[in-house]
C-alpha cells in the first residue's frame, strides 16, 4: 500500500516489501515507473474500446461530458473523507488549462478510435513520446542521456514501419491522432510540474471538473438520450479516466517522464488484441513489425536505467 500526500508517495510495510522478488514495487524507482506506465497502456485501450462502442451513436462531445462528469463524481466522496481540505489549490489557472486541453485530447482520442482501427489508431498516437522526451526536456529541464534518446529513435523508426508514409496509413485523418498525442504529451509535462504541490485527488478532481464544464457547454448541440448499457460503459469510462491519471501521477512520482517515454509503445499490443477481440481487426505484417522494433527498443532503455540504478547502490 501506498500513503500519498503532495505525490510524494511514502510505503507502507508488508509482506511484497520483505520479499526481493516485489520489493521493486514498494520502492520508488524505475521499475516501479514502468509498472504504472504499463497499466497506463492496458486502462487506455480499454477506454479505447469503449469510447468505440458509445461512438456508434452518441456524440464524441457528449462522450466526453458523461466520462468526466462520472470521473468527478467518483473522486468527490475521497475529497470529503480526507483529512485535509483537498478543495484548496495554488494553481487554478493551471487546473483550468490541463481541463481545457484534456477535453479537447480526449475528444480526439474519441473521434480517432472511430474513424480507424484500433491498432492503426494507436500506433499513430505512438508519436507522443516523440513530443514528450523534447518537452521533458525543453521545459521540465530533465537530463535525457543517450540511452533514452537512442530508445526513443528506434522507436520512432518502429513507427514509420506502422504509419508508412506517403501510403494510404498516412492520410489526413491521421492528423486527429497526432493531435491528441501532442496534447497528452504537454498534459504529462503540465502533471509532472504540479506533482510535487497538488494532491492527487486535487488534481483529478478539479481535471474532472473543469472538463465536464468545458464539454457540458457544447452538450446541448449533441444531445441524444443514452441506454442503460451505454450509461454503464460511460460510468466504466469515467472511472478509467481516473486510473489513468492515477497511474500517470504514480509513474512520473516514480522516475523521470522521459525514461518512461518509449513504454508508452507497449500500448500497441493491447490495442491490436482488444481489436481482434472486439471489433475482427488485423493488423498487418508491417504493423507487426513495426511493434517488434519498438518492443526492443523498451527492453533495451529497461536494461540501462536498471543497470545504472544497481550502480547508485
Amino acid at each position: 500500500m501506498f500513503l500519498i500526500h503532495k505525490y510524494k508517495m511514502t510505503a507502507i510495510t508488508s509482506p511484497a516489501s520483505s520479499v526481493p522478488l516485489f520489493g521493486w514495487f514498494v520502492r520508488r524507482g524505475y521499475l516501479q515507473g514502468v509498472f504504472w506506465a504499463l497499466m497506463i497502456c492496458l486502462v487506455s485501450s480499454t477506454n479505447d474500446v469503449l469510447m468505440r462502442f458509445l461512438g456508434e451513436r452518441l456524440h464524441v462531445v457528449q462522450i466526453m461530458f458523461f466520462r468526466f462528469l462520472f470521473s468527478t463524481i467518483a473522486v468527490l466522496p475521497l475529497m470529503l473523507r480526507h483529512e485535509k481540505n483537498l478543495f484548496k489549490t495554488e494553481h487554478p489557472k493551471n487546473h483550468a488549462l490541463r481541463a481545457i486541453i484534456g477535453a479537447v485530447a480526449l475528444c480526439l482520442c474519441c473521434l480517432s478510435v472511430n474513424i480507424m482501427p484500433l491498432a492503426e489508431n494507436t500506433a499513430i498516437m505512438f508519436c507522443e513520446p516523440l513530443f514528450l522526451l523534447p518537452m521533458a526536456y525543453f521545459l521540465l529541464k530533465e537530463k535525457v542521456d543517450k540511452n533514452r534518446w537512442i530508445a526513443t529513435l528506434v522507436g520512432f523508426i518502429g513507427l514509420l514501419f506502422i504509419v508508412q508514409p506517403g501510403l494510404d496509413s498516412f492520410r489526413l485523418t491521421a492528423f486527429v491522432p497526432m493531435g491528441a498525442a501532442m496534447l497528452f504529451a504537454y498534459l504529462c509535462v503540465m502533471a509532472k510540474r504540479m506533482i510535487s504541490t497538488e494532491h492527487t485527488l486535487t488534481l483529478l478532481f478539479y481535471f474532472g471538473l473543469g472538463t465536464s464544464i468545458f464539454a457540458g457547454l457544447f452538450l446541448p448541440f449533441f444531445w441524444v438520450a443514452p441506454t442503460l448499457r451505454e450509461l454503464v460503459f460511460l460510468v466504466f469510462l469515467g472511472i478509467g479516466a481516473n486510473l489513468i491519471q492515477v497511474c500517470l501521477f504514480r509513474a512520473y512520482a516514480a522516475t523521470d517522464a522521459s525514461a518512461l517515454a518509449p513504454f508508452r509503445y507497449t500500448e500497441f499490443l493491447f490495442a491490436g488484441t482488444f481489436g481482434f477481440l472486439f471489433f475482427g481487426q488485423i493488423p498487418d505484417l508491417t504493423i507487426i513489425l513495426g511493434a517488434g522494433v519498438i518492443g526492443l527498443s523498451a527492453f533495451y532503455i529497461s536494461y540501462m536505467e536498471t543497470k545504472k540504478e544497481s550502480a547508485k547502490k
